[in-house]
């Protein structure tokens, strides 16, 4: 069985568009899952390297109330609003030194 060059490109081009039309499906489901009212939900994983600390700060700051989060089917989610309220709430600017002239 001989297929011609046109014949093959064309229908390349016909499976690599369906590919990216499932692509872009997948992701839209995905951005879907991961949300609560709309809002984009974080796991464990994503916050620890967002915020590039251990998982035992991170159940600290679960534990004092410092962070919000939700429990879904047993595992714990973290609204993004609620990440950045927490870095603007923990950031601290650097401190300058006064000058012996002041």
């Amino acid at each position: 069985m001989n297929i011609d060059r046109m014949e093959f490109l064309a229908w390349m081009e016909r499976l690599i568009g369906r590919l990216d039309m499932l692509g872009d499906n997948i992701d839209e489901l995905q951005k879907k899952r991961n949300s609560l009212d709309g809002e984009e939900l974080l796991d464990n994983q994503d916050l620890l390297q967002m915020l590039k600390i251990s998982n035992r700060s991170l159940q600290r700051y679960r534990s004092i109330g410092k962070l919000p989060y939700y429990t879904i089917s047993g595992k714990l989610y973290y609204k993004l609003s609620d990440v950045h309220q927490f870095i603007r709430e923990s950031f601290n600017p650097p401190i300058t030194k006064l000058n012996a002239n002041e």
